[in-house]
């Protein structure tokens, strides 16, 4: 069970249909142009607006079939600057990294982020994921606590049970109307990629690998997170309740 702090929404603060309750997820369609091509050298990582002297850096993990851009209004508010940058994680299959092969756990990608993280950052991050992303970004904390490295500063998690809750998911072994209907459910991929078939035909094999890596990844108990955990959890009936998230 993990050592959380679950955050609701007050009454009347807008909703995010992707089984959280975050107000700072941007809509869809409404993504900035990024200023900053991707670092060759550090494929994981896409920094919309670097700031080399924030003090506060908030790494941010996708949901499964999303991308780094999904965080890039954010990334590039005024609001944070001086003091905070956003980076997000870019998974391979997405944008510049499409011809790579395709993520279908969870081990290995975070051994791999966490590696990357480590050599670009020499303070500790605050870590956020979301869905899949959750997952990703717990592994990547526990691996920091193994190696002795430094630990987030908290982890904050949405949309996702606690590890510990395992359920054996199927959509990854279905035909691809089931996974479309899936990703128009949880309402994460903008709806003109699942009814054009030349793009959909793109987005189901990254759908269906990311489905895949989250239904079969088994927790192996470790000792606790050291770090704070925040659980951002929807209102009770929905995908996610706090109980899943304890």
């Amino acid at each position: 069970m993990m050592d959380e702090t679950v955050w609701r929404p007050p009454p009347g603060q807008r909703r995010s249909r992707r089984g959280g309750s975050l107000a700072v997820f941007p809509e869809r369609g409404t993504l900035l142009p990024a200023p900053h091509l991707p670092d060759p050298k550090a494929p994981w990582l896409r920094r919309f607006r670097p700031r080399p002297k924030a003090r506060f850096r908030l790494v941010c993990f996708p949901h499964a079939g999303g991308s780094a851009t999904y965080y890039s209004t954010l990334a590039q508010s005024p609001a944070l600057a001086p003091t905070a940058e956003v980076p997000a994680l870019q998974y391979p299959g997405r944008q510049h990294r499409r011809r790579e092969q395709l993520m279908d756990s969870i081990p290995e990608p975070a051994d791999r982020i966490t590696a990357s993280l480590t050599s670009h950052h020499d303070h500790p991050p605050t870590l956020f994921g979301h869905s899949m992303g959750a997952v990703l970004a717990f592994a990547v904390a526990r691996r920091r606590q193994e190696r002795s490295e430094n630990q987030p500063n908290r982890l904050f998690v949405s949309g996702r049970r606690a590890p510990s809750r395992f359920y054996r998911g199927t959509v990854h072994l279905l035909g691809d109307a089931e996974p479309a209907d899936e990703l128009r459910r949880v309402g994460s991929t903008d709806p003109r990629f699942l009814d054009d078939e030349e793009p959909l035909a793109d987005v189901l094999p990254v759908a269906r690998n990311d489905y895949q890596a989250t239904e079969e990844y088994r927790w192996d108990p470790p000792a606790p997170l050291s770090c704070p955990v925040t659980a951002l959890v929807g209102d009770p009936g929905e995908r996610e309740p706090v109980r899943g998230a304890q």
